[in-house]
């Protein structure tokens, strides 16, 4: 993109992976427009000085102002705003946050926007198993990853009517600073904190591609800043580990005492048992 500074808005700043995503930008000397629902969350980062904060929540209705102007004409936008989560089998997934979605990226698009890179999910494949690469047909299984995987297939319809490089960055398995207290590791570390002898979980046997979040932003920020490589991008390891591994050697990293209660909580319904990306694509846009 040259020499010169660009302009990258970043929705859904605040959330998990989103508030990496701007740290990583600025790292890279890139000026940030950062959006969110809540200005107060943006508050406990590390960046917000360093950004120019525009609160936005997507409405329900189109919002018919032009919102590329509202942004300041952003050189590119990292569409990471999506509500619900982890609720995935909520049908609000389709009727509050597809369409609504749709709109408002076809609006700074029909306003003059021309990179678009949108966060997509490994669930879009399915129950599908294995090495899974962007050119395997979707089979979404739950409402979330149905409105995901529409979503994309409406942005490249909308591609035949207006001229914009569009990114589909497809993300897998994350852990790291801000993860929801209720995800996997933060559990961990929450057991092994209070000292606890036993860490109930799953069988540990499904296998899974795991990246850490800081990772994840890094790659995000390469893949919006370039356009050669298009269309979808497999974000992630492209290893396999089992989670029962990924568990052990995180209570190795921690050199804690504490015992694995395998097969306490079912296995998820809505994945497979072994599943893993092919990053081939990915490793283009790392290594120009």
């Amino acid at each position: 993109m040259g020499n010169k500074k660009k302009t990258i808005l970043v929705t859904g700043s605040t959330g998990f992976v989103g508030q990496h995503v701007v740290k990583q930008l600025l790292a890279d000397g890139n000026l940030i427009v950062a959006s969110g629902s809540d200005i107060t969350k943006a508050a406990r980062f590390s960046w917000p000085k360093r950004v120019r904060f525009v609160p936005y929540t997507i409405p329900l209705t189109e919002d018919t102002q032009n919102l590329f102007d509202l942004f300041g004409q952003p050189d590119a936008v990292i569409h990471l705003a999506w509500q619900g989560l982890p609720n995935y089998k909520a049908t609000f997934h389709l009727d509050q946050n597809l369409f609504p979605q749709f709109l408002f990226l076809k609006n700074l698009i029909a306003n003059g926007l021309k990179n678009l890179t949108v966060i997509g999910t490994c669930f879009e494949y399915g129950m599908q198993s294995g090495s899974l690469s962007e050119s395997m047909a979707t089979a979404p299984a739950n409402p979330y990853a149905l409105a995901k995987d529409s979503l994309r297939r409406f942005l490249e319809a909308l591609k035949d009517e207006y001229d914009f490089s569009l990114k589909w960055v497809r993300l897998f398995y994350m852990y790291g600073e801000g993860q929801s207290a209720n995800s996997l590791i933060p559990l961990l570390d929450q057991a092994i904190n209070r000292g606890d002898s036993v860490f109930n979980m799953s069988g540990g046997e499904q296998l899974r591609d795991y990246l850490p979040v800081s990772k994840v932003a890094e790659y995000i920020s390469r893949i919006a800043k370039q356009t050669q490589v298009e269309g979808v991008i497999n974000c992630c390891n492209g290893q396999p580990i089992s989670v029962r591994r990924l568990v052990e050697e995180h209570i190795r990293q921690r050199r804690a005492l504490i015992s694995l209660n395998t097969g306490y909580y079912p296995y998820p319904d809505y994945e497979p048992m072994a599943f893993w990306g092919d990053n081939s694509r990915l490793k283009i846009v790392s290594n120009p």
